[in-house]
């Protein structure tokens, strides 16, 4: 059986997604100041953070 090309269907979804109401871009860390927040919780960190230390949230995530 062929498969489709990884991306192949990417933007159907996507658009699919954002006309629900979904975000589809890529997520980061928000900017407090000096301080990285998670966007999941709200958590300040260090500008050297990686990953939220308290809910797990990581920027890298798919």
């Amino acid at each position: 059986m062929a498969s489709a090309p990884n991306d192949a269907g990417d933007d159907l979804i996507d658009n699919f997604l954002s006309r629900n109401g979904h975000e589809t871009e890529p997520v980061g860390w928000e900017r407090n100041y000096n301080k990285l927040q998670c966007p999941e919780c709200g958590g300040l960190h260090d500008q050297e953070a990686s990953s939220c230390s308290v809910c797990d949230w990581t920027p890298h995530r798919t």
